[in-house]
């Protein structure tokens, strides 16, 4: 007896879904639960992205955001969203309540994992450019796949780390997951990283590059353009550093 194929939701055009829960994770971070058609799923690899479409002050505007939750999920699918002052869709959302409808479309690929990559995969996060990393490492260590993984992510402070529990319940579980702190206003006797991410960092934290190893890479744009710069110079081939 063979099994139905579960429909898989992949829009150019956007669609409303219905906001079914709200969860607080940090002071200025929640993640957002929305409603799938019964049996079906989003259309993406992990690291995939939607847009978020709203009319705001007149004016249409779209932002990507990728799913936290696991690609193949049904029911419904999660995503986590930090709120930036500045930021006109991520305040928007922070402002949605439950029975609420979100326009969206995709998913739409970006820089993305597929099994088999590589044995040995490096996530470099600045603050919301978590959100990308979420789902490939949830779905890597839920399946055990034999792969080594290594987060080094970088905050202000300890109450903006996203997930921390979960971080911390995983590196407890899994001896194949490795997660190193960087804050840059740490507590009295915080024993992680400090400052910003450094080369001696980068070098202590991650794989050394090599055929096996990806390093994926998220954050604001000039934490990005520096890191990858450094990455380079450590060794790591450009084609195996991987911007979500």
């Amino acid at each position: 007896m063979t099994s139905t194929p579960v429909p898989r939701i992949k829009s150019k055009t956007p669609v409303p879904y219905e906001l079914t829960a709200i969860h607080r994770d940090t002071h200025d971070t929640k993640t957002f639960s929305f409603a799938l058609p019964e049996n079906a799923t989003l259309d993406m690899w992990p690291g995939d992205h939607l847009f978020v479409h709203a009319t705001i002050n007149g004016k249409p505007v779209k932002r990507p955001y990728t799913p936290s939750s696991m690609p193949g999920a049904t029911g419904s699918f999660d995503l986590t969203v930090k709120r930036y002052e500045t930021g006109v869709v991520s305040r928007y959302l922070h402002e949605r309540q439950v029975g609420e409808t979100v326009l969206m479309s995709g998913p739409n690929s970006g820089g993305h994992w597929v099994d088999g990559m590589a044995t040995h995969v490096g996530f470099v996060a600045g603050g919301s450019g978590i959100t990308p990393m979420i789902a490939i490492i949830r779905g890597i260590l839920a399946r055990s796949l034999n792969v080594e993984l290594f987060l080094l992510y970088a905050n202000k402070t300890e109450a903006d780390i996203i997930f921390r529990e979960e971080w911390d319940a995983q590196a407890r579980a899994h001896a194949n997951f490795h997660c190193h702190h960087v804050l840059s206003e740490p507590p009295a006797g915080w024993s992680q990283g400090t400052g910003r991410i450094t080369e001696a960092i980068l070098r202590a934290q991650l794989p050394p590059p090599g055929s096996d190893t990806v390093i994926f890479l998220c954050g604001p744009p000039p934490m990005v353009d520096a890191i990858e710069t450094t990455l380079k110079a450590i060794g790591h081939a450009e084609q195996a550093i991987i911007l979500p």
